[in-house]
């Protein structure tokens, strides 16, 4: 009886099929199990999809470079993928790979560990994904196709030039670097060039990872130690900030403090009449990011493309503070 009762019912609804054939899907999506897609409507996976690794992006900066890039590539109708590694160089590794399963066309990076990447870097070119490296070189250049940064090492000797202005008898200085951060290892040697033969004398250094608490421990411990402090030179603005912290804490007097990198937080200290903050070797992460997406877009058009960019760097001190103002990126 059930067999004769399917023989009567399949033709008719094999009719139903063939006409539903003939004509587009209607009624509400729950009615249809096919929906047929108008022209365009797979536009938005036309378009290349980047991805960005930056060293951590709860330092300003690198969140501003994010901005700026998204909004060069949103002018294009491009995505961006962003990861945050937290200054974690093994995170990174695990980003990146993410990054590969997800399909990215290319990366913006900025490496934890100018070194440590050299095997992801290793994965992407084998996958045949083009990294364009920004801000902070990475070791094996060969590895990437473009690089997009600052002149770190002048943002660190504008720093030490005006210090030799404002002590020119020379002094005793302390250093807050990152050895395994090359644009920071530039900032410092800059530094070091303009103040060599001046009559500076380097009492200590510390590894603080470009990390604002760290650099403040560290700088806490060297306050303990030094009775007598001309001058900090930090690797960046949230290193210089963490110096700031720990030099207000103590309450001692007559210590000058450098950044890099020209940050709102860092600018409205060094507006401050009676701030530690002394001046920042400044940088423009919107043009970084700007110049990075331009250049990623051009890799993957197959047009023609820089493979070195150096954004200028220079000073920003009391005298010129307004002029850049305090609530923004120059």
């Amino acid at each position: 009886m059930k067999q004769k009762i399917f023989r009567m019912f399949f033709p008719a609804l094999l009719a139903c099929f063939m006409l539903a054939g003939c004509k587009k899907s209607v009624g509400t999506p729950e009615d249809n199990a096919i929906v047929e897609e108008e022209p365009g409507e797979e536009e938005e996976d036309t378009g290349y999809v980047f991805g960005y690794s930056c060293i951590d992006m709860d330092n300003p900066y690198f969140d501003t470079l994010r901005r700026s890039l998204e909004n060069t590539l949103g002018e294009n109708e491009y995505r961006l993928i962003s990861k945050n590694p937290g200054s974690d160089a093994q995170v990174q590794a695990a980003q990146l790979q993410e990054l590969m399963d997800e399909g990215v066309d290319a990366v913006f990076l900025c490496p934890v560990d100018w070194e440590a990447v050299t095997p992801a870097l290793e994965a992407l070119q084998e996958a045949g994904i083009p990294v364009i490296n920004i801000d902070t070189q990475v070791k094996e250049e060969s590895l990437t196709k473009a690089y997009i940064g600052s002149d770190n090492r002048n943002a660190g000797y504008v720093c030490g030039e005006d210090l030799k202005k404002r002590c020119p008898g020379g002094g005793k200085i302390l250093l807050l670097e990152c050895p395994s951060i090359n644009s920071i290892n530039e900032r410092i040697t800059g530094f070091e060039q303009a103040i060599a033969n001046a009559g500076f004398e380097v009492l200590d250094r510390a590894d603080v990872n470009g990390e604002k608490e760290k650099a403040k421990e560290a700088m806490g411990e060297f306050l303990e130690k030094y009775p007598k402090i001309d001058a900090v030179m930090c690797g960046n603005d949230q290193v210089a900030l963490g110096a700031l912290e720990a030099v207000k804490e103590s309450g001692r007097q007559g210590i000058r403090i450098y950044g890099v990198d020209g940050s709102p937080d860092v600018k409205q200290e060094i507006a401050k009449p009676d701030s530690p903050m002394t001046a920042t070797g400044a940088q423009s992460p919107i043009r970084i990011g700007k110049a990075a997406a331009e250049t990623g877009i051009a890799i993957l058009d197959g047009e023609k493309f820089e493979t070195t960019t150096y954004e200028d760097t220079f000073l920003i001190d009391k005298g010129n503070v307004e002029m850049y103002g305090t609530d923004g990126w120059q």
